[in-house]
């Protein structure tokens, strides 16, 4: 492993340091996902299988996770192996970043905090499931999700599915439109809705292939100004999306049971996101692994084409 230059606390695996340096395409994933989005021991196999998506589109994969206070930007195969196993590791977000490194505690990385890292190490792409975004009754609850400022203040481009459909989905469009974060569809007019290929809500533009991506990211590039992400929004494919009739149901039936239960704050989205599995059969947990793995070959794609 090396250190990479300038960032000290950032520790770059050899692989990725080389294609770094050769201005060869790499890929920032999320390490969250492993840690606590999906049960063992498939996260460790669906880990697996992103890097190697990655890996088969011709670029290189950089898991991102903080292990024993150290920021790593790409990991070995013990190091993802201890992601997916190890009990009590963390969820950090940048803002937990400083604390996590001080206190040499381990965690893994939300869209927040991998984008945060991925891009202090120069990395351009970041392929992830669905960001965060506005919650329902925000208005009352002021819950917005850390990923929206913070990717408005990062050049990366993140390739995702759309926002997770428990929140606010047009709120969280208005957001980003808020704070200059440019939202492109891939192939399609219509924003995707995480488990739903549409969310119902259009995006302003779309691209049609990688390359098309890669000049747009180029244009950023060459424009200057103040940094900001790009999101690529790459919607699940239709057969593969969750019962939309299934969906609207189960939903309305999780915001019901969130409100009889009193559930509040951060403990919001996990409570539906975990009702939606239950009562979905695990079909809502497919719906998440397809758009995973459709976001890790787009954004192998993309990272090649804009390294070319």
């Amino acid at each position: 492993m090396s250190e990479l230059s300038g960032e000290r606390l950032l520790v770059v695996s050899d692989e990725v340091r080389e294609a770094l340096d050769r201005r060869r395409a790499v890929v920032a994933l999320e390490s969250t996902i492993i840690a606590h989005g999906l049960p063992r021991p498939r996260n460790l196999r669906v880990a697996e299988e992103l890097e190697e998506l990655v890996r088969a589109g011709g670029a290189v994969p950089a898991t991102v996770a903080v292990l024993d206070g150290k920021p790593r930007i790409g990991l070995d195969k013990t190091q993802l192996a201890r992601v997916a196993g190890e009990d009590g590791l963390r969820k950090l977000g940048h803002r937990d970043l400083a604390p996590a490194v001080a206190g040499g505690a381990s965690g893994a990385t939300t869209v927040s905090g991998t984008a945060f890292l991925a891009a202090r190490a120069g990395i351009r792409v970041f392929a992830t499931g669905g960001l965060g975004g506005v919650h329902r009754e925000w208005a009352q609850t002021q819950d917005e999700s850390a990923d929206l400022r913070l990717l408005a203040k990062e050049r990366i481009a993140v390739v995702c599915a759309g926002v997770k459909s428990v929140l606010d989905v047009p709120a969280t469009l208005q957001r980003l439109e808020t704070l200059g974060v440019g939202v492109l569809g891939f192939r399609t007019t219509r924003f995707p809705g995480f488990y739903l290929s549409s969310s119902g809500e259009p995006v302003d533009w779309t691209a049609g292939s990688a390359a098309e991506v890669a000049d747009v990211l180029r244009a950023q590039d060459a424009l200057g100004g103040p940094p900001s992400a790009l999101i690529v929004a790459n919607p699940v494919p239709e057969a593969q999306q969750l019962d939309p009739a299934l969906h609207d149901r189960v939903l309305a039936e999780a915001l019901t049971a969130c409100a009889r239960d009193g559930v509040r704050g951060q403990a919001v989205t996990p409570f539906l996101l975990d009702y939606l599995v239950r009562h979905t059969n695990g079909a809502s947990l497919e719906a998440n692994v397809a758009a995973v793995r459709g976001n890790a070959r787009l954004a192998a794609e993309i990272a090649r084409a804009y390294a070319s």
